[in-house]
């Protein structure tokens, strides 16, 4: 039986251009895609705009226009964009489409016969840019701020329709209790729990101030709330054409954190109150964290929102848009905080990149025959193949659990194994002394890169065609209910040739590496120069064999949270390549928050005797660091060397 795979991005709202942010989310979601594509699955990929609301209607006025002719043009800013990002959405829908309105209403009159909606008046405090109400303690203090935009809420007192969510409590905790991966990552599940727990009030599910909108079913004095009016756009992208209903429900709907509460409580309570069995629910809400660029948040008022185009374009004509993909999906641990930077894409670009896939596919041509034999497996040709193995399931596993970052870690080990292959099996010297052996080690690269060409095609479709042209491969495609995964290696039938082509990732050279820095820094630390420090008092020299003692190894971090009553301590759980995260306590909490710590790697000094903080807290290792007056740095380890990796 075909197996199917839906899945989606929240609709953008149009008050905005494709930024960084929105383009980590769809590429994401086009990753998802492509991996299940070539694991035979039937897959929708659905994105589009969120085009109604108050906030559109007043920026539609401010500009002369209606707000019809706002949305045509915001809206198709974002269509095209995402093709050239190589997003190959399947669909593309618009709340402002005759479609779109005529399935929210029918979601609308669902519930309303249901009698899960009722009219009243409300009265409360509004942020227009998040379109929803709040309570004053979910407000900054003082002057009532949006906790989002940090802008003053407007009080509001209007004739509503509401829905009956209060209703709905027991129910969710139940739904949630049953599908305990229905919230993504752990922390974000725990805080839809909470929320749910407190107590779950109606909902003002409707507008009368303002006329851009989808109608109320039998009054149109009333226009949809623009939140129950989005989310329904999930299921109405799916009822035009009639064989798109065959996806429902969704597989994965990926959002950002500060929409999750809509997606993972106010969504599947809408979807009861219409009729929805809880079989018939969304299988999964997955919350990334917020993008910084360069250390900062994105805004208009900073002037650091980066075009990802004019980013890729910068950094390649050819290869740009697959490098900004890995990056993305590689650098930032997927549900949590993380940062970009122009920095970090240019590292990536010379050794993920460069040297590790580049230069294994260039190393392979100068050694090739005109036709590759059959090889004769030794040793070191099963260790690579085993290795491979491993980092396919591994990668599979990973992108199964939506976590691209962990599946390119797992593909780059792979790849790694396969450049140590190199420098063990030295074709140049087999090639004087042992010519028969050429042939086994170059039809093992080709083997190797031929596996890996597959396993990098979600992230970087550009870059795996060209791999596979060289390597004398037809191009992949996607076929329904055929695995192409390389769980198990495959064997280069004899006869077969290479096709030697340009380098797929050129050098860029210092100049124009300085220059990409200069044009793509964080406007808010272009001024900045570097500070600088008294040097610290001497100490005494040691022996080699005294450091030698020291125990330091590369981990990544697992888990973080702030020490209860404790303001300067974060507790940790670092991998540093034992059978279990060890847990570690650091005084960084004034420098990092624990979401954004997540997924970094950092230096553990492993064999430190264990201290205690007391009630049970104990620090098993120590992470190195630099303390400034500024606070904190912890040091940085370049590249993605494995976890447990020795530092010397």
């Amino acid at each position: 039986m075909t197996k199917r795979f839906y899945v989606t991005t929240p609709i953008y709202y149009i008050n905005d251009v494709p930024h960084l942010g929105s383009a980590y989310t769809t590429i994401a979601a086009d990753v998802m895609t492509r991996y299940r594509r070539l694991r035979g699955y039937d897959s929708l990929f659905v994105t589009g705009t969120d085009e109604h609301g108050l906030k559109i209607q007043r920026a539609a006025e401010a500009r002369g226009l209606t707000p019809q002719a706002l949305a045509d043009d915001v809206s198709a800013t974002f269509r095209d964009t995402w093709p050239q990002l190589s997003c190959e959405a399947d669909d593309f829908i618009r709340t402002s489409s005759a479609r779109h309105q005529r399935g929210a209403q029918e979601i609308w009159s669902r519930i309303a016969a249901a009698g899960d909606i009722y009219l009243g008046h409300y009265e409360g405090l509004y942020c227009v840019g998040c379109e929803a109400y709040f309570t004053e303690k979910e407000l900054k203090q003082p002057g009532n701020l949006c906790p989002i935009h940090n802008t003053a809420v407007e009080a509001v007192k209007e004739e509503s329709y509401f829905f009956r969510l209060s209703k709905y409590g027991d129910r969710l905790l139940a739904f949630y209790d049953a599908h305990p991966h229905f919230v993504q990552p752990e922390g974000r599940r725990n805080e839809v729990l909470s929320f749910v727990k407190g107590g779950l009030q109606d909902l003002s599910v409707s507008r009368t101030t303002f006329r851009w909108g989808v109608p109320v079913p039998g009054n149109d004095q009333h226009v949809m709330w623009v939140w129950i009016d989005a989310l329904s756009n999930y299921w109405t992208a799916l009822q035009e054409p009639a064989d798109h209903a065959k996806y429902w429900p969704a597989s994965v709907h990926i959002v950002g954190k500060d929409i999750l509460r809509f997606h993972a409580v106010y969504w599947p309570a809408f979807l009861m109150a219409a009729g929805f069995a809880d079989d018939q629910l969304p299988g999964q809400v997955l919350a990334h964290g917020f993008l910084t660029y360069g250390g900062q948040k994105m805004s208009k008022s900073l002037r650091n929102t980066v075009s990802p185009m004019a980013l890729a374009q910068a950094v390649s004509p050819q290869v740009g848009v697959d490098t900004v993909r890995y990056c993305l999906m590689r650098s930032i641990s997927f549900g949590y905080d993380g940062d970009f930077s122009i920095q970090d894409v240019l590292n990536r670009y010379a050794t993920d990149l460069g040297n590790t896939l580049g230069n294994l596919l260039n190393r392979v041509h100068p050694f090739a025959p005109p036709a590759l034999e059959a090889a004769d497996y030794g040793p070191l040709e099963q260790e690579l193949r085993s290795a491979m193995e491993k980092a396919a399931k591994s990668a599979a596993e990973a992108f199964d659990a939506c976590s691209p970052t962990r599946a390119l870690e797992a593909i780059w080990a792979g790849l790694s194994a396969a450049n140590v292959y190199v420098d063990k099996a030295a074709p140049w010297t087999a090639r004087k002394q042992d010519p028969g052996r050429v042939g086994t080690i170059v039809t093992t690269l080709a083997e190797v890169l031929e596996a890996a060409s597959v396993m990098v095609a979600p992230v970087m479709p550009a870059v795996a065609a060209g791999m596979r042209e060289q390597l004398g491969l037809e191009p992949l495609t996607a076929e329904l209910d055929r695995d192409q995964w390389p769980l198990t290696m495959g064997c280069r039938p004899p006869g077969t040739g290479l096709k030697p082509g340009e380098p797929l990732f050129p050098r860029l050279d210092k100049a124009r590496a300085a220059a990409l820095l200069t044009e793509f820094a964080s406007p808010a630390k272009a001024d900045e120069t570097p500070a600088t420090a008294d040097p610290p008092p001497s100490k005494p020299t040691v022996a080699f064999d005294d450091f030698a003692k020291l125990d330091l190894r590369v981990g990544v971090v697992v888990a973080a949270e702030k020490v209860k009553k404790k303001d300067r301590l974060l507790a940790l759980q670092v991998d540093v390549g034992d059978a279990e995260p060890r847990h570690l306590v650091a005084g960084i909490a004034g420098s990092y928050q624990p979401e954004a710590i997540v997924g970094r790697r950092v230096v553990v000094l492993c064999n430190l005797e264990p201290r205690k903080f007391g009630k049970g807290l104990v620090s098993e290792g120590m992470l190195l660091a630099v303390n400034t007056a500024d606070g904190v740095t912890l040091l940085a380890v370049d590249g993605e060397p494995p976890v447990g990796s020795a530092v010397s």
